[in-house]
């Protein structure tokens, strides 16, 4: 580094997030990467694949796939995981998907129960996973703003918010038991606008989803859903065009979309800063009851 040269804030987010990526490594026997396929997973790859430059990437990535993601994420996931050459398991709780497990027939809670929580729990057991590296941000949603950066976890998989341990001075306590678990979330203290501007900076591909163009859509209470194989109008419903995209991607019958003329990062970023709501508005999981993502987070949710 050059003399006098003054480390960015972006710069500053970069080196925090690699440390933590690299103590998990030297702390945990098993690590995983959840990869969800959005923005800020897109982020959190390019981030592990810097902390270990030029070798790669030296654990897997598990996406748990609920059947009902957007076909453009499924298409993306399996071309990056070819491209980076990655070791990519996805896991799904079939018994549930065969049985037709869909929110609009048993309710998003009950759905989410099963096609998400279930699954993870499952697949981290499966693969014997003591570390859970994920994405989420605390500034994101209020339940996450509890999390510390290595989030505990029982043998069961859950999360207790008021059994979580200090990290003073960013040391991070990596002590478990056998059968229990921590999550970690080197994207703490990052913010919506960061992520975006990391996206530009590093030139990061991402799902095409999160570009506004002409799409058939769906509007249904109060939210603007795909009209795709998941999402069929309803008695009353027609289809239309729109120039939406999404701020967030989930699974499609969950997810939605808003108007807007953003195609470009940089229109992306403008329109970002100048909201005045959280991209979770636009996620109908974390309002189906009151407190509705920290019940799920208790159960073992991400």
């Amino acid at each position: 580094m050059e003399k006098g040269y003054k480390i960015s804030f972006l710069e500053a987010l970069e080196s925090e997030s690699i440390h933590i990526i690299r103590e998990v490594w030297a702390e945990f026997e098993k690590p995983v990467l959840l990869y969800s396929i959005g923005k800020d997973s897109s982020v959190l790859l390019r981030l592990v694949q810097k902390a270990f430059y030029p070798g790669k990437v030296p654990f897997p990535l598990m996406h748990v796939d609920t059947s009902y993601k957007f076909t453009e994420m499924i298409e993306f996931r399996d071309r990056i995981a070819e491209k980076e050459d990655i070791n990519l398991i996805v896991h799904r709780n079939e018994s549930y998907i065969k049985k037709g497990m869909h929110p609009s027939k048993f309710g998003m809670d009950k759905c989410c129960k099963f096609l998400k929580t279930q699954a993870l729990l499952d697949g981290l057991s499966s693969g014997d996973f003591d570390a859970a590296i994920g994405g989420a941000r605390r500034e994101e949603e209020k339940s996450r703003a509890k999390e510390r950066i290595f989030s505990f976890r029982d043998e069961f998989g859950a999360w207790d918010p008021k059994n979580q341990r200090p990290e003073l001075w960013s040391i991070y306590n990596s002590k478990i038991n056998p059968g229990e678990s921590v999550r970690i979330f080197p994207l703490s203290n990052w913010t919506e606008i960061d992520i975006w501007e990391y996206i530009k900076k590093e030139n990061i591909e991402i799902v095409p989803l999160y570009f506004a163009k002409k799409r058939d859509i769906i509007r249904r209470g109060g939210l603007i859903l795909l009209a795709d194989e998941f999402n069929e109008p309803r008695e009353g419903e027609e289809i239309e065009k729109a120039s939406v995209r999404f701020r967030t991607l989930g699974c499609s019958p969950c997810s939605g979309a808003f108007e807007s003329e953003a195609k470009t990062i940089d229109d992306i970023i403008g329109e970002v800063m100048a909201a005045a709501r959280s991209e979770r508005e636009h996620r109908a999981i974390d309002y189906e009851t009151e407190g509705s993502m920290e019940d799920k987070k208790k159960e073992g949710y991400f």
